[in-house]
């Protein structure tokens, strides 16, 4: 490492999704300046966050839950286009109306303490060579385009870098491809192919139900039974699933999903698609053979393609050097603080991993760090509070 490339900010802010553009508003909104007194790093090719990635077919109209950003709203979007166009296209307006001058591409490697390490610091506008050593209680940000030394992190990293894909026996064995839902590009790739949808969120309803018409046959698996919601969904149900959200994140357990508590909204297509039996859901299968999956009872079905919707898992190991996780695999907080560092505050994960809370999370976590490093103290913007406003 070189020590003399680190330079020092008040707050890093790691990611450019909606978590952390949301962050970087309200940093500015509490009088920060962005590369004066924070930077935000992104490791995304454009602006976009994880929907720059997501495949072509799912056009505007197909998403569900998108709120607009803190200060500006999505309008004018054509929805037949895609939605990685127009959620990118509003992004990208959105970092240039409010001068966020996100940093990309930019990988984080690792973030440790930071004591000893000399830093160069900002004199007249332009930066001096290293005078000292790294003030107390920094952290050190290590990234693809030099150090950092901040005196807080805000963490919006989600979990697009980190497909989950489950161990099966015979995975190994299986003749046919395997592939998972973040490498699905539209249903083209699968036209008279037999296909397994494994998984029973969003991702692996929208995949089966663009798929179904091309493929020779379908089979969907989930490991439990899926649950539509019919209705609207109200503001006592969104509390009462981010708390089980929120409860899990209180034990130190990995949180579940948002999405995973409230259930799939009962659209026209989902209805259209238990109708003609797509949407028939099997249980998870207990092998794979080289042609195919058994199950325990003796059913088999001859598949060409297994597709894992199986989710994703929040993308922190840069963080391992702090050393934040409990027993359990999870990270303790206190509204969007970690409980083990203070300093550290994750947003966009547990309880406030959807567009709608990530952007309340982002709010209250530069409101509290703002009280920190201006008058040493924490807001009183607890769990409980964190919780209602993100369900409200």
């Amino acid at each position: 490492m070189n020590y003399a490339g680190v330079r020092e900010v008040e707050v890093v802010v790691v990611g450019a999704g909606q978590a952390g553009l949301a962050a970087a508003f309200h940093l500015r909104r509490v009088g920060y300046e962005p590369d004066r007194d924070f930077v935000v790093l992104d490791h995304s090719p454009r602006p976009g966050g994880a929907w720059q990635f997501r495949w072509p077919t799912l056009t505007y109209d197909k998403v569900h839950g998108m709120h607009a950003l803190p200060g500006m709203e999505l309008t004018g979007a054509d929805p037949r286009h895609p939605s990685s166009e127009v959620i990118g296209a509003y992004f990208d307006e959105y970092e240039r109306t409010f001068g966020l001058r996100v940093h990309r591409p930019v990988s984080v490697t690792a973030v440790r303490e930071g004591g000893g390490v000399p830093v160069r610091t900002e004199s007249g506008g332009a930066l001096t060579e290293p005078g000292g050593a790294l003030e107390g209680g920094r952290l050190l940000v290590e990234t693809s385009e030099g150090d950092y030394a901040a005196r807080a992190l805000i963490n919006a990293t989600g979990t697009w870098d980190r497909p989950f894909w489950p161990r099966i026996p015979g995975q190994e064995v299986f003749g046919g491809r395997q592939l998972h839902s973040a490498q699905y590009r539209g249903p083209e790739a699968f036209r008279a192919a037999r296909v397994v949808v494994v998984g029973g969120g969003t991702s692996a309803v929208q995949q089966l139900l663009e798929i179904a018409p091309v493929a020779a046959a379908t089979t969907w698996v989930t490991r439990r039974p899926p649950v539509f919601r019919e209705g609207p969904f109200g503001e006592e149900q969104g509390r009462a699933a981010v708390a089980l959200v929120a409860e899990r994140v209180r034990q130190g357990l990995p949180p579940r999903s948002v999405v995973s508590v409230t259930g799939l909204p009962m659209t026209e297509a989902i209805r259209r698609g238990r109708e003609s039996g797509v949407l028939e859901r099997l249980p998870l299968f207990e092998r794979l053979t080289p042609t195919g999956a058994v199950w325990g009872d003796g059913r088999t079905v001859e598949a060409d393609v297994i597709l894992y919707a199986t989710g994703f898992r929040p993308a922190l190991d840069h963080l391992t050097p702090l050393r934040l996780r409990e027993p359990g695999g999870g990270i303790r907080m206190e509204g969007t603080r970690t409980l083990r560092d203070a300093r550290v505050h994750l947003v966009g994960y547990g309880p406030s991993a959807s567009t709608i809370g990530a952007n309340r999370a982002g709010r209250a976590a530069a409101v509290s760090i703002r009280g920190m490093l201006t008058e040493g103290t924490q807001p009183a913007y607890g769990e409980t509070e964190l919780v209602g406003s993100l369900a409200s």
